[in-house]
């Protein structure tokens, strides 16, 4: 059976079994309550020690209580005073539908090459003594939820705070110390979860955040695309992707009204899809193909749906940032930098000149060094 063939049988079995399950949570559950916990082998992610794939109440973006997936990692080896200290960290972009985050095979998973080295991250991270829980986003793991809310701040940060939650409750050996790392989608995940921490999750010690290659400013360039404006070369399927989650949270949008018969055709169908899939059918498509109107007039609604905050943060952060980054264009890059410098953000940045997403070995041990400087105080129960 081919690759492709696999990913679409795996992602058919998903949607199905979380056809099975409701969509929202139990009644009477809260944000970071164990739905179940399911130890998986050595060897599950390239893990020695194995994992555990973990079912927990989250929050969307209104407020309701909705079931998500995650999977958590644990160090082998006796257990530090204080215990775990906890690392989540946020997988980059991989579409749009049940089956497409965090746990899926790497061999079965969008862009398997990418989700590699996010384990062998993953596994640096835990040989470290770190434990590490792993989100799949609203939308992408075992619970059929509707199209994932792309890019869309509140809902990657409660997704994210509300495993380190769920995995305490699954293993008394994790502290209440944490830090988050992302990259790309995950970086806008982890740098929109440290925004909140402190309000959302104050029973829990934050530590710090890195950020590799994280999207930021994509709401700056948006509102100019329209049918006689394209959006940068290769934009189109994360286009569709962050018109999927806005259509389905913010119905009162009218998102269809933008789109022509074909635009709405490829958008109702990433609801449901992987990336690279949604890729695939929008390579060639150009915004006149989409588009019958600018998106100018979602201005305000996309800023609010995506927008990582440039103040308000309390803990440190350390950026990885390619300059030929032809993903996230180095100049939204540096306009992150500068709004976080102009507002007195506590951050350091490492440029780098590699592809989007990927890091040097010497930016590896900067982030060694950087989270273990913050986790240089002892871990907290």
């Amino acid at each position: 059976m081919s690759k492709t063939m696999s990913r679409a049988a795996m992602t058919a079995v998903v949607a199905a079994a979380a056809l099975l399950a409701a969509t929202n949570a139990p009644a009477g559950a809260a944000p970071g309550d164990v739905l179940s916990a399911e130890a998986r082998p050595s060897g599950w992610h390239g893990l020695p020690g194995g994992g555990s794939a973990v079912e927990y109440t989250t929050q969307d973006s209104s407020g309701a209580e909705r079931p998500a997936s995650g999977a958590l990692f644990v160090p082998t080896g006796d257990v530090p005073e204080g215990g775990w200290p906890i690392i989540a960290y946020a997988h980059g972009s991989s579409g749009s539908g049940p089956g497409c985050g965090g746990q899926a095979d790497p061999e079965t998973a969008p862009f398997p090459t990418q989700r590699a080295a996010e384990d062998r991250l993953i596994k640096r991270l835990v040989d470290q003594g770190y434990a590490v829980v792993t989100p799949d986003y609203l939308g992408l793991g075992r619970f059929d939820t509707g199209p994932h809310p792309y890019l869309e701040v509140r809902s990657e940060a409660t997704a994210t705070i509300d495993l380190v939650r769920a995995a305490r409750a699954v293993d008394p050996a994790l502290s209440r110390t944490w830090s988050v790392a992302g990259t790309s989608q995950g970086g806008h995940a982890a740098l929109s979860a440290a925004h909140v921490q402190s309000s959302y999750a104050p029973e829990l010690d934050f530590r710090g955040t890195v950020a590799i290659d994280a999207a930021s400013d994509v709401e700056k360039v948006l509102p100019f695309i329209g049918p006689d404006l394209p959006g940068p070369s290769g934009s189109t399927g994360f286009l569709i992707s962050i018109l999927a989650g806005l259509r389905a949270t913010h119905p009162d949008l009218a998102v269809d009204s933008y789109l022509t018969p074909r635009g709405k055709s490829i958008v109702d169908a990433a609801g449901g899809r992987c990336l690279d899939a949604i890729l695939a059918e929008t390579k060639g498509v150009t915004s006149a193909d989409l588009l019958v109107r600018p998106l100018e007039p979602l201005r305000g609604p996309l800023a609010a749906y995506m927008t990582l905050p440039t103040s308000g943060y309390d803990a440190p952060i350390l950026l990885t940032m390619n300059v030929t980054d032809t993903i996230v264009p180095s100049p939204l890059h540096a306009a992150l930098v500068a709004q976080f410098a102009a507002n007195g953000v506590d951050q350091q940045v490492l440029p780098g000149t590699g592809p989007h997403g990927s890091v040097t070995p010497a930016q590896l041990e900067a982030i060694d060094a950087f989270l273990a400087r913050v986790n240089a105080a002892p871990p907290q129960r």
